[in-house]
Parts: C-alpha cells; sequence; structure tokens
C-alpha cells in the first residue's frame, strides 16, 4: 500500500473511530437516564401496599421492560467496544504501515 492510500486509510479509521467513541458516549448517557427511571418507579412502587393492585403490576412491569432495554444497550455497548478494539488494532497497524512507507520513499 502506498504512502497516500495509507494516510486515506488512517484517517478512514479515525473517522469510524471517532464515530464508535461517539456511540459508546450516547449508550452510557442513555443507560444513566434508564437507570434514573428505573429508580424513579423503584420510588413509585412503594407506594403502593397492595403487589396485586393494577398500579402495581403495571410498574412491574415497566421495570421489566426497562430491564430488557438496558440488558439490549449493554450488548450493543458490547458490541461498539469490541469493533472499536478491532479498529484501533487497524489503525496501530496501518500508522507502521505509513511510517514504513516513509522510510522508504524518503531513505537517501
Amino acid at each position: 500500500m502506498g504512502l497516500i492510500n495509507s494516510t486515506i486509510r488512517l484517517n478512514m479509521l479515525i473517522a469510524q473511530k471517532l464515530d464508535l467513541e461517539y456511540k459508546i458516549q450516547l449508550i452510557t448517557q442513555s443507560q444513566m437516564n434508564l437507570a434514573q427511571s428505573v429508580s424513579d418507579l423503584m420510588q413509585v412502587g412503594t407506594e403502593y401496599d397492595d403487589p396485586d393492585s393494577p398500579m402495581a403490576k403495571m410498574l412491574a412491569q415497566r421495570q421489566a421492560k426497562l430491564k430488557v432495554l438496558e440488558q439490549r444497550l449493554v450488548q450493543q455497548m458490547n458490541q461498539y467496544k469490541s469493533r472499536l478494539d478491532m479498529v484501533t488494532t487497524e489503525i496501530e497497524s496501518c500508522t507502521a504501515m505509513r511510517d514504513k512507507n516513509i522510510q522508504i520513499a524518503f531513505k537517501y
């Protein structure tokens, strides 16, 4: 791969890395919001004494849905982190290749 190709590839990989980091940041923020929602539901749920009341059942269903959403967010986060690791490894490889091409091109 030539110097120009490796530089273009490196820039593309850096953009991909930044995109993945941004997505991870969004998921982290969503997880914090979700944790606040679960906390709010838990506070509301303690106000109902009868666990068989329709409102208590509805709150339990919402808590279950939030738990499923939390699991999906964790799964998505893990996918993004593994892709980020792969991109980071590729960046290191591409940087080494670019540096090698520079040494070859400017060898006196």
